[in-house]
C-alpha cells in the first residue's frame, strides 16, 4: 500500500486530501497541532500531533513511516491583514515560518526515503496569493511565492531520483480559514463580510469560491501514476482569477 504523509491533515484542505487518498488506496499519516481534529481522524489513519516547523518531530513521523510516496506540504495560516506599515515583524515571521520553512522540513526529510526508493511525489499547498501577491497581506503572498521557488527546486534536484515536485495554487476555499480572513479584511477596508466575499468571487471567471474537496482531487491526480511526468508546475484552482483584487 502507497503511504502519504499530510501535514496540516486534520481538518479543511489537509483533511479532504487524506479523504481522497484514503479512497485511492493510500496509507494515510496526518500531521497536525490541533489535538481535538486528530481525535476525530478515522481509526486507520496515523495521526500524529506536531508542528510543522517542529523539524525533530517532523523527522521522527517520516521515520515511523519508513517509506513515503507523497508527501503533502500543506500546512499555513493566513497571518495578519494589514497595511505593510501595520505589520508587526513577530507577525510576519510567523506567517512565514509555518508556510515556508514547514513545507522545508516536510521536504527536507522526505526527500530521502523517496531517493532510495526512486520515485515520489511532493505537492506544496502554495496558494494564488503566491501567483499574483494580495494588497494588505505581505506576510502570506511572500510566503506562498517563496513556497513556488521551493518547489521549483526541488523538482530539478529530485527529478534525476525519479520524485517529482508540483505546487497547488488554491483561490478562495470555502471554510473558517477564509472566514477568518474575509472578517480581518472587510474591517480593514470598512466594508461588509459580504461586500469582500463578493468582491473576491467576482474576480474569478467562474465567479466562484472553491472547496476543499476541489483541492483534494487535484492533489490525488498529482499523486498518481497519471501525473509521471508532470513535475515542477505551478496549478491553480481557483476558478481562473481574472483580478486577484477586485474593487467593488
Amino acid at each position: 500500500m502507497k503511504r502519504v504523509l499530510i501535514t496540516a491533515g486534520a481538518s479543511g484542505i489537509g483533511r479532504a486530501m487524506g479523504e481522497g487518498f484514503a479512497e485511492a488506496g493510500f496509507e494515510i499519516w496526518v500531521t497536525d497541532v490541533d489535538a481535538a481534529g486528530l481525535a476525530d481522524l478515522p481509526k486507520t489513519w496515523h495521526g500524529h500531533q506536531a508542528s510543522a516547523t517542529d523539524e525533530a518531530a517532523m523527522a521522527d513521523v517520516v521515520a515511523q513511516m519508513g517509506s513515503i510516496d507523497v508527501l503533502c506540504a500543506n500546512a499555513g495560516i493566513a497571518g495578519p491583514t494589514a497595511l505593510i506599515e501595520d505589520v508587526a515583524l513577530d507577525d510576519f515571521r510567523a506567517c512565514v515560518s509555518v508556510n515556508l520553512e514547514g513545507a522545508f522540513i516536510a521536504a527536507k526529510h522526505a526527500a530521502p526515503l523517496m531517493k532510495a526508493a526512486g520515485s515520489g511525489s511532493i505537492i506544496i499547498t502554495s496558494s494564488t496569493a503566491g501567483i499574483y501577491g494580495y494588497p494588505n497581506r505581505a506576510p502570506y503572498a511572500a510566503a506562498k511565492w517563496a513556497m513556488i521557488g521551493l518547489m521549483k527546486t526541488l523538482a530539478m534536484e529530485l527529478g534525476p531520483f525519479g520524485i517529482r515536485a508540483n505546487a497547488i495554487c488554491p483561490g478562495s476555499v470555502e471554510g473558517p480559514r477564509m472566514e477568518g480572513v474575509l472578517t480581518r479584511e472587510a474591517a480593514a477596508k470598512g466594508m461588509t463580510r459580504d461586500q469582500v466575499y463578493d468582491g473576491y468571487a467576482s474576480g474569478t471567471s467562474m465567479r466562484s469560491f472553491v472547496e476543499a474537496r476541489d483541492i483534494a482531487n487535484m492533489a490525488v491526480f498529482l499523486g498518481s501514476e497519471g501525473a509521471r511526468l508532470v513535475s515542477g508546475q505551478v496549478i491553480a484552482v481557483d476558478g481562473h482569477t481574472e483580478n486577484p483584487d477586485p474593487k467593488l
